[in-house]
């Protein structure tokens, strides 16, 4: 687990290269890749992103184009059928392209790389370089990398894209914003993003997480943001998230405004631990977003 560069990284590494969940800031990128060399003497193979927030992706072009993919038998069988010819006429040819050219797998969940890229004849949101390129819209993929199985799930919650990344034989959990120990849940309404999403998110990563018996322990979780954690944690957050909603539905239910429920502090109790007046997530910001999320009648403010 490498934090300061962002949000939290997961990094795997063995004998068959290294793979990262997420990949920071895009400043810090040499630091990030200063941290991951020394693990393994193999090369960043694949990068999962958890969603489309820069604290996430930032890095993924100066961290990914460090990396090499790894070919598929059909493009290595590609490779020798059409370039024989040519590496029997010159001996000195470069290797080809597709079996050395760098650049990492960089996985997401679809809406990621919509959001990502850009429609023809506009600007895209960041360089192509950055965006992934193995996209998947199933429930699940998965990978077996390094003797163990890796388990990318599809879990809407702060986006409609976000995943949750799960290695097994480790028993090691990466949640991305779905769990974060240092603010309420950043929700991008505009993304697909609801507070009742992340609490479906929060209730499946406490069926799939296994604590130790009468003991904090078990499986590890790694949040999108803060420290290292477990089922306990998790469980407390899953819980805090859970009675905010609550409050706020029973607020809504009476007929309240978005400035008369924000006034009502629905939050109380929790502040001290998650909330914020300042910053790019404030405590207000959540309760409306929380708000909005919920309120599917007419229009309030």
């Amino acid at each position: 687990m490498l934090v300061g560069a962002g949000a939290n990284i997961t990094v795997q590494a063995g004998d068959d290269g290294i793979l990262l969940v997420d990949t920071g800031l895009a400043e810090m990128s040499d630091k990030v890749l200063d941290a991951i060399w020394p693990l393994s003497k193999k090369p960043l193979i694949y990068i999962i992103n958890t969603s489309d927030q820069a604290d996430h992706v930032g890095g993924n072009e100066n961290v990914g184009k460090a990396g090499r993919p790894v070919p598929t038998a059909g493009q290595v069988r590609a490779v020798y059928r059409n370039d024989w010819l040519r590496q029997m006429k010159d001996r000195n040819a470069a290797a080809d392209p597709v079996l050395s050219a760098p650049g990492a797998y960089i996985i997401a969940f679809r809406t990621v790389l919509d959001r990502m890229s850009a429609p023809a004849g506009k600007v895209a949101a960041t360089p192509e370089a950055a965006w992934p390129n193995d996209t998947y819209s199933e429930p699940q993929k998965n990978l077996f990398f390094n003797g163990e199985a890796v388990q990318i799930f599809h879990q809407p919650g702060t986006t409609d894209g976000n995943s949750i990344v799960m290695f097994r034989r480790s028993d090691v959990i990466s949640t991305g914003d779905i769990f974060d120990l240092t603010s309420y849940p950043v929700i991008d309404i505009e993304s697909g993003g609801s507070i009742q999403a992340v609490i479906e998110g929060l209730n499946r990563l406490r069926q799939m997480a296994v604590p130790a018996n009468y003991q904090e322990g078990g499986t590890l979780i790694i949040p999108g943001h803060g420290r290292l954690s477990d089922h306990a944690d998790l469980s407390w957050y899953q819980q805090m998230v859970t009675i905010v909603r609550d409050r706020i539905q029973d607020m809504i239910a009476k007929g309240m405004t978005l400035e008369q429920v924000k006034a009502a502090r629905p939050t109380q109790g929790f502040d001290p631990l998650y909330g914020s007046t300042t910053g790019k997530w404030t405590t207000d910001m959540f309760v409306e977003a929380a708000y909005k999320s919920l309120n599917t009648g007419p229009a309030r403010r």
